[in-house]
């Protein structure tokens, strides 16, 4: 039998107001969602994902890189490179991005389908859900030869 190592996951869903952040690993490739981070407040920000990292342990962090349907960039992928680059900084832990195009749509798309309409959903369940898909679509680009 090979013995892999297990890869422990933190993926981020970058945004303005909000980030979503989920935590998954490679035993079954899958994430849960773990929490909403304001965006407002910097300094609780920093203490916040200090505290997230020391209790998850991850070995790699995943941030979603927003671009627009035609692979062109806007402002918000500018922010979420240098929030990867802030991450990568602070903490030494490996940092990728990932596409995460539709990943809010399909967030919403999913909560409608499954549990109520998405104006009665909270948005800070949309984005630790984009987090989630965010993480499992990297798990399948990074394990799954035929993604």
């Amino acid at each position: 039998m090979v013995n892999k190592k297990i890869v422990i996951a933190m993926a981020f869903d970058f945004g303005t107001t909000n980030i979503g952040v989920a935590v998954g690993q490679s035993i079954t490739y899958t994430a849960q969602p773990v929490t909403t981070l304001k965006t407002n407040c910097d300094n609780q920000i920093w203490s916040k994902l200090v505290s997230l990292i020391n209790i998850w342990s991850p070995n790699i962090l995943i941030v979603g890189l927003p671009v627009n349907m035609n692979n062109t960039e806007q402002n918000i992928t500018i922010m979420a490179r240098n929030f990867a680059n802030l991450l990568n900084t602070k903490f030494n832990i490996s940092v990728e991005l990932h596409d995460e195009r539709l990943t809010t749509k399909e967030a919403r798309l999913l909560l409608n389908n499954k549990w109520c309409k998405v104006d009665k959903i909270k948005d800070d369940i949309i984005d630790q859900l984009s987090a989630v898909l965010i993480l499992e679509s990297w798990f399948r680009k990074k394990f799954f030869k035929y993604y």
